[in-house]
Formats: structure tokens, sequence, C-alpha cells
């Protein structure tokens, strides 16, 4: 029998293509003979290329006409929108097949930023790109999201871990106003006082120097010095993972780890929280409620609009300290 040829669409970001990995799962698994494409952008082909629900993955670079004549050569039976923007869009228009798109909830994702009206259902993404399958009769299985490793990858001597215990902490996030501020981490550090390994980019190289400086537990440093399997493994092998909301929170749900995740400006009714697998670790969601201000942006700033970053500096340090302890004893 012929090959049902799908096309995933999703080209961004580190967050929103994991989180993409059980629609991939599930239409693999549960529709037989199916073939499973997926398109992304080029820097994130790390993210899925060991992926065996996947049978094709396609990267975009920047080129249209060279994405074009990969595709137009394919000949695709529907396609899943997953991003729903104006590139996708072109991919529809070109491929002229059968399509079936997420819903964004841009309105009413707005009428919260703008007016503090909250009007979106009580629904993770997750479940909304799930909602793209069912024409095809496919279930969510409940397992969650999916990380896999490069077969040949092998652990840098550099990362060996300060002890076989300790708490991953993520610096970075794409906006000022999602990271963690350093005065906060340093208290939660400190009261926690556990080992810890600091995640994060080039762009956290100064700060997690100058957090490493002023901290007295036991740390490894790794920002700036990470590729996404380092990074996984490393959030892998936590006893708890402290972390923004960021992409780097839905890969510690991927490997199943205990989460606890500080919310700035941003708030998990947009449907990103920690999507974890049926009976999995626990998580906890740490927010301030009740200001007129939050949420400010469906994606963030650079700086505090009002000037005073209360989401973040008015958070509970006493439960997000009593969380991580009792998830570390949890996995001893």
């Amino acid at each position: 029998m012929d090959k049902v040829k799908y096309l995933i669409i999703r080209f961004s970001s580190i967050g929103d293509i994991v989180l993409t990995t059980p629609v991939v799962r599930c239409l693999k698994q549960q529709v037989k003979h199916s073939e499973i494409h997926f398109l992304t952008k080029s820097q994130y082909k790390p993210l899925l290329e060991h992926n065996p629900y996947i049978d094709q993955l396609h990267t975009f670079d920047g080129s249209f006409p060279d994405l074009a004549q990969c595709l137009s050569s394919i000949e695709f039976d529907y396609i899943i929108d997953l991003h729903k923007n104006l590139r996708s869009f072109r991919v529809k228009r070109l491929l002229k097949r059968v399509s079936f798109s997420f819903e964004k909830l841009n309105f009413q994702k707005w009428l919260y930023v703008i007016f503090k009206l909250n009007k979106l259902p009580d629904t993770h993404i997750v479940d909304r790109y799930m909602a793209t399958l069912e024409p095809f009769g496919v279930k969510n299985d409940g397992g969650g999201l999916d990380y896999f490793f490069s077969p040949s990858y092998i652990t840098p001597d550099g990362f060996k871990t300060p002890t076989k215990s300790y708490i991953a902490v993520v610096l970075g996030a794409n906006h000022a106003t999602k990271q963690i501020p350093e005065n906060l981490l340093i208290r939660i550090i400190e009261r926690v006082n556990k080992p810890v390994v600091l995640l994060g980019g080039p762009r956290e190289v100064e700060q997690s120097a100058r957090i490493n400086k002023r901290i007295k537990v036991e740390t490894l440093n790794t920002c700036g010095n990470t590729t996404f399997d380092d990074s996984a493994y490393l959030l892998g092998q936590a006893n708890v993972v402290l972390t923004p909301d960021t992409g780097m929170m839905h890969i510690a749900a991927a490997l199943n780890k205990p989460i606890v995740s500080l919310w700035g400006n941003t708030v998990p009714q947009f449907g990103m929280y920690p999507y974890m697998k049926d009976g999995g670790a626990p998580s906890l969601i740490s927010e301030v409620q009740q200001l007129k201000c939050r949420p400010c942006s469906k994606i963030g700033y650079a700086k505090c609009p009002k000037n005073h970053f209360n989401c973040m500096m008015q958070q509970d340090v006493e439960q997000i300290v009593n969380s991580i302890l009792n998830y570390w004893n949890i996995h001893e």
C-alpha cells in the first residue's frame, strides 16, 4: 500500500518545536502507512533530526525558492500547519494540498494583554496542536513530550557535574521580562543550599560569571558552552529544574524532570506551561497573582514597561524554595 505523506510545519522556536512532538508521535503510531515530513528552520534541526517518528526532515535557511523546489518534488497528501503565519501560508499555497491549522487564539491573547480580559480556553497548546489530527482519528496518548539525543552523543569531560545530585538553573529567555532576575536567583540558590548547574547561552555568560562568584554552593557553570544535547543531558541528570518560561522548560518536561517555573510578564493561561506526561514528574508554576499590569505582552520586552518588574520581584521565595526541596527529596 502507498504511503500517506504528511507535512508538519513549525518553523520556530525551541519550546514550540518540542511542543509539537506529541503530534509527530501520535500521527506516526496511530495512522497506518503514514510518512511524516517536518519543516522547520535550519537552526532547529538538532531538535528533530534524531526523532524516530520523522521520516524526512526539511529545513528552511531563508531562501523560499530553494524550499519550494525541494517540497514541490514530493507528492504530499496532507499539510499540518502548526505555525500558521505568512511563511506557512506560502508553503500551503505552493503545494495546494488539503491542510489543517491549529487555532492560535491571537485575538483572545490580545484581549488579555490589552484589556486584561481572559477569554482564553483552559487548553494547553499541545492539545490545540493535537486537534488538527482529529480528522484522522488520532488521539492524544498521554505520553507527553519527546526529546531524542544523537545516538553518537558523548558527554563532554568538562561537564562532569558537581555531585550526583544538583539543581539545574536555567538563566536565559528570549526576552528580559521572562528571565529570572539575578538577585532573585541568588536568593533562591542560597536558601536551597544545594549544588547547582547553570544553563544558558552566549548572552548569559557574563551574568552566570557574576552569579558564580556570589553564590557559596558547589557550582558548574556551562553557559555559552553547550549544544542542545549537552543542555538536555544536564537537565536530564538534575534532581530539580528551576527555570523561567523558556524552551529549556519544555525540554525538561520532555525528560520528565520535576520543574519549578517562574513566570514574569507571560502567563500560563496562554497555554504553554510545562506539559507533563500522564502520571509524570511534579511541576510548580510560580507567578504573582492579581497584578493589574500582567500580562503586559504575549512574548516579552527588553525591560519592564512599568519599571518595577513586580511580576518577578514579588515572587514567593518561600514557596519556591520549599517546592525545590520537596522535589529534591522525591528524587532522592
